[in-house]
């Protein structure tokens, strides 16, 4: 039987974490290799039709009455010539419409046949304050164009919910029951109807695998994992020591136990419309079921055992407040969701990871890490991912996977901004000793080994800053290479900073992420996507526009 997980809270609070969305998720460091749960995909390829990007920039667009989604409709349907997209009244249908605070608005289209989507082909229109259409980006499967789709299902939901669970070995204690969603899945030069099934699960490797399995046959056709390896309460200040010795203000909340009395949760309530910052204690093992929210019996928590808790809760605030001070963004899904990190996660645990709801970090081994929650940029790093997954949602393979690693380190990299490096306060001693000070460098890749044998095999053995080094990678290794070749959009990204500085390079690629990226976006969609960001803030001509395509033209990314 499938359970929900539980959540054991002595306290007055939902027993359920908030979900925002199933979507892709990273692991941060040193993932475990599935190479026998993702032995189907090591062979596949994508037909290249099946994913054509669309980026249409106008100089003398049309004026529409107003911003919505009729007249982007009308755009598409008199301009096929320009987007290459025929019949778009036929072929999509409209997802979510935003403005943003440059006045511009975003008509995001799914392209769909007989009202199912195409998995990762969307359209978006954007307009400018004055009911132009400024630009179109996205990307399209033009096979549709060439058959008929059968999008009618031969089995039930249930029936591929049991095959994705047996496929990827799921344990019998599930995080949340598995999502179902039926798609056109592009793969093997056929369009295939299919159940995407989204099934997550802890324990020793966790997983959040995304499995598509055939409607008419229920066999597996692909799969990835997408894990990036009482009384009322009243928040007060607090104080604790980190893992490094800093002490750290807190906000906490008083918890009135009948048998216990007073005690303090890492629980903070004091932010306006967010739902709360919580920090749970895995208590060095895998098992959810014994999780527990982090208390202590005062408002000070200061002993050895506190500090990776005191970290994660002290960073969370810290990513938190850069997102809505810097882009006025409420929270990962910018509705106000709680923010969940789980600390001793595992025993020596290697890993700190977004698992598509909540962060979780491990302890360390002590000789390649210590506690991962002890590092700002981590935190930032997988709280990205978590924004990632509420905007553009980057498929977590190849190219788009890597786009997705390296947004997070770039946003690490900003909020932590100290350095232009990833992971440098949390390496044990030992690895400091041997060189791995650090474990991957935005000023210069080409300085960090690549310290997984099997990753290493398809390169030069150090981190890529150049199109020319890149790791061509199957997918059973690295997602496809998503962690290694990050790296040379890392690089870009360093290189636009030192010109334009860390600020404007923050509100630039925050806007690519939520207003231009799709969910196959590849390098080359990223830089038309940066350049058009740099573009609508600094304006055309810019010395961020021009520092934006300096970047890209260093690495190799045209």
């Amino acid at each position: 039987m499938v359970k929900k997980k539980r959540f054991i809270v002595p306290l007055v609070l939902s027993s359920a974490l908030l979900v925002g969305s199933t979507s892709v998720s990273s692991v941060f460091a040193q993932p475990v290799d599935s190479t026998e749960l993702s032995s189907v995909q090591a062979s596949k390829k994508w037909n290249e039709r099946a994913s054509v990007p669309v980026f249409v920039k106008e100089r003398h667009a049309e004026k529409f009455s107003s911003s919505n989604s009729s007249n982007a409709l009308n755009y598409l349907k008199k301009n096929q010539g320009k987007t290459g997209i025929k019949n778009p009244d036929k072929k999509l249908k409209v997802k979510k419409t935003e403005k943003d605070d440059l006045g511009m608005t975003h008509v995001r289209f799914n392209q769909s046949i007989n009202g199912v989507n195409v998995e990762g082909s969307e359209v978006i229109v954007h307009f400018n304050e004055d009911h132009e259409v400024v630009a179109v980006n996205g990307r399209v499967n033009e096979t549709i164009d060439d058959e008929a789709v059968d999008t009618t299902a031969a089995i039930s939901s249930d029936a591929a919910v049991k095959k994705a669970l047996s496929s990827v070995n799921a344990p019998q204690e599930l995080t949340y029951e598995p999502t179902t969603e039926l798609v056109v899945y592009p793969f093997e030069d056929e369009n295939h109807t299919a159940y995407k099934v989204n099934v997550n699960f802890m324990g020793d490797e966790p997983g959040n695998w995304f499995v598509f399995v055939d409607a008419k046959s229920g066999e597996v056709i692909d799969q990835y994992n997408g894990i990036m390896h009482a009384d009322e309460m009243k928040t007060q200040n607090g104080v604790g020591i980190g893992v490094h010795g800093d002490q750290r203000k807190l906000h906490i909340s008083q918890v009135k136990e009948p048998k216990s009395g007073t005690q303090f949760a890492l629980a903070d309530y004091a932010h306006e419309d967010l739902k709360g910052i919580f920090t749970y204690d895995s208590k060095n093992d895998t098992d959810t079921r014994n999780d527990t929210l982090y208390m202590g019996n005062s408002a000070s928590f200061k002993s050895d055992y506190d500090r990776a808790a005191v970290d994660a809760h002290y960073n969370s605030e810290k990513v938190y407040e850069y997102f809505l001070n810097e882009h006025g963004r409420n929270s990962l899904d910018d509705e106000g969701m709680e923010i969940t990190s789980y600390v001793h996660y595992g025993n020596n645990y290697n890993n700190a990871f977004w698992n598509g709801r909540w962060m979780t970090y491990g302890d360390g081994d002590g000789e390649f890490f210590i506690s991962l929650s002890a590092a700002l940029d981590v935190t930032a790093h997988e709280m990205t991912h978590g924004i990632i997954s509420h905007t553009a949602n980057l498929v977590y393979r190849d190219q788009p996977g890597a786009l997705n690693e390296s947004f997070a380190d770039v946003f690490g990299a900003i909020i932590d901004e100290k350095d232009w490096e990833i992971g440098e306060d949390i390496m044990a001693p030992a690895a400091i000793a041997e060189g791995n000070w650090r474990l991957r460098s935005l000023s210069d890749p080409n300085s960090v080994v690549v310290t997984n044998p099997q990753r290493a095999a398809y390169g030069s053995g150090v981190y890529p800053a150049h199109m020319d080094e890149y790791y061509h990678m199957p997918r059973n290794v690295d997602n496809g290479g998503v962690h290694v070749n990050s790296s040379i959009p890392n690089h870009a990204a360093y290189l636009i900073g030192q010109e334009i500085g860390r600020e404007k390079l923050g509100q630039i690629y925050y806007r690519a992420l939520t207003v231009y990226l799709t969910p196959y976006s590849e390098f080359s969609d990223a830089r038309q996507a940066i350049v058009q960001s740099a573009i609508d803030i600094y304006g055309e001509g810019s010395a961020e526009e021009a520092a934006v395509h300096a970047g890209f033209d260093a690495v190799g990314i045209y």
